[in-house]
């Protein structure tokens, strides 16, 4: 069975806009996120695999390089550039039947080296030195409160990552680096490969020139050290379930002075003491007591932003909603959900000391009803 794309993954077409991909995506989360399906490996899996195909999709830029080149596009260090280069000079090659290769098509002077990548790789002299290489992306999952989706806002939190050795600024060695003796210090090599001709990275070196000292003793000769660092990151009001923040340059630190990866942040939604989320609206339950409920009144209620006033209409039974237009979560530019507070009658605790009184307002108040409070359960004959 051949490997599912990104937009197979999401259930929509390679057509989709960007709203059916985001309706797609909500649709798969709400079935597979973790919290509602604790323990099931294989549905965190199939969350995790829409997670990413909603991060490649939904982004307009990342989308089109993804039509273009397939999964290659999201590889750390994926040059665009170089691939089409690279594309056009196979195309070349093609049309030239194999012999008499030319290069003026690609714009200008290629280091093929860089565009084959490891051709050539464990054919030279000597040991190398590490690449320079761009930091890894790194992962990490932040829980927000209902208030901070409501609001937005920044936050801080302690992470694990690998960051550049300050003994050896990177480097991976100490003291001064040699002249590399294999290429003399320019960092290149005439290579021939079959009828091809062009001038490669050096394979002892590199390409840099520089034979390293010797081993950094802090990092071991890595250039990268584990470290607690403090990260912050702001949260946007309205965020949700499942969605990823990407903080560039806040991956893993590069090899040598090389650029470091980013951090994605995955947002969860922590459980809140009063409210229930759905979608964005909000529900909570708010007792009352029968008197409030029977003759109605005005009562103080909860929301994520302040205290408000709620009428309670008189006669009002448990299980009623009542809505507060508009203090629910985020859903669009000045738009909100609702809140609704469920009503639920409280009865007052009888004891030995009131139970006179309890039996005489109870047979009060079971005179004023006028009909049924429960059907018949009896089955017709």
């Amino acid at each position: 069975m051949a490997d599912q794309s990104l937009y197979d993954k999401l259930g929509v077409s390679r057509s989709a806009t960007p709203k059916e991909i985001k309706a797609a995506y909500k649709k798969l989360a709400r079935k597979f996120h973790p919290d509602v399906n604790p323990g099931d490996a294989a549905a965190e899996e199939r969350f995790k695999e829409a997670s990413a195909a909603h991060e490649v999709l939904s982004d307009p830029e990342k989308r089109k390089l993804y039509d273009e080149f397939g999964e290659d596009a999201a590889k750390v260090g994926f040059d665009p550039e170089q691939a089409r280069a690279y594309r056009r000079w196979q195309a070349q090659a093609a049309g030239s039947g194999g012999a008499g290769y030319g290069f003026e098509g690609l714009g200008g002077e290629v280091d093929l080296g860089d565009l084959f990548g490891d051709l050539l790789g464990g054919r030279g002299a000597g040991p190398r030195r590490p690449r320079r290489r761009r930091g890894a992306d790194i992962e990490a999952v932040l829980s927000v409160s209902l208030e901070e989706v409501a609001r937005g806002g920044t936050r801080s939190f302690r992470l694990q990552r690998p960051e550049r050795c300050g003994a050896c600024s990177g480097r991976g060695s100490v003291g001064a680096p040699l002249r590399c003796p294999t290429c003399e210090g320019t960092g290149g090599q005439d290579v021939a490969q079959g009828p091809m001709r062009f001038r490669a990275p050096c394979q002892a070196c590199g390409g840099s020139g520089e034979r390293p000292g010797a081993p950094c003793g802090s990092c071991g000769g890595q250039g990268v050290q584990e470290r607690s660092v403090t990260i912050e990151v702001k949260v946007p009001a309205g965020v949700e379930e499942g969605q990823r923040l990407r903080l560039s340059g806040q991956g893993a630190a590069g090899l040598g002075d090389a650029p470091s990866g980013d951090l994605y942040v995955e947002l969860r939604l922590a459980p809140h003491p009063v409210f229930r989320r759905e979608g964005r609206d909000l529900h909570f339950d708010l007792p009352l007591t029968i008197q409030e409920a029977l003759l109605g009144a005005t009562v103080a209620v909860p929301t994520l932003d302040e205290e408000l006033e709620l009428k309670i209409p008189a006669g009002s039974s448990s299980g009623r909603r009542l809505r507060l237009r508009g203090q629910g979560l985020p859903e669009g530019k000045g738009r909100r959900g609702d809140l609704y507070a469920v009503l639920q009658i409280r009865v007052p605790k009888v004891t030995p000391a009131n139970e006179a009184s309890a039996r005489a307002a109870a047979e009060a108040l079971e005179s004023l009803y006028t009909e049924k409070v429960r059907r018949d359960s009896r089955r017709p004959a």
